[in-house]
């Protein structure tokens, strides 16, 4: 596993959990000064780029030497609008398979209550496809 990556540390994310195929990431959010949107809310992309990194850390953890990965599909739900604070990411693997992994991701603010839920698609790289990534 590579971090901080480059786009984690220029968003300031930090990696606060990690298992076998599970990651939490977390980072202070404040939409008036850094992150916000048109409606002064933290922008969705952002969310969902938390999200993401949070999934990219958990699908990195069930990599072998030699094997790589790709996201396929990124589907993101908004539930309720943020301000600021701290959100944090928190990815698990719905199914496994050999070469496809579904992963599912909440982002909760400080009161627990959820944000939004991200679904992915993982494709693992083997061999001559997961060369130079």
């Amino acid at each position: 596993m590579r971090y901080p990556t480059a786009i984690s540390q220029l968003l300031g994310f930090r990696i606060t959990a990690v298992g076998a195929g599970t990651a939490a990431v977390e980072v202070g959010v404040d939409a008036a000064g850094r992150h916000g949107n048109q409606q002064g809310t933290v922008h969705g992309g952002f969310i969902t780029e938390l999200a993401d990194a949070a999934i990219g850390t958990a699908h990195s953890t069930l990599m072998a030497p030699g094997e790589s990965f790709t996201s396929i599909d990124l589907r993101a739900t908004f539930l309720r609008p943020v301000w600021r604070g701290t959100l944090t990411a928190h990815a698990r693997p719905s199914h496994s398979g050999r070469t496809i992994t579904h992963y599912v991701c909440d982002v909760v603010r400080e009161d627990g209550k959820a944000v939004a839920t991200v679904t992915s698609t993982v494709l693992t790289l083997r061999g001559d496809r997961a060369t130079g990534r």
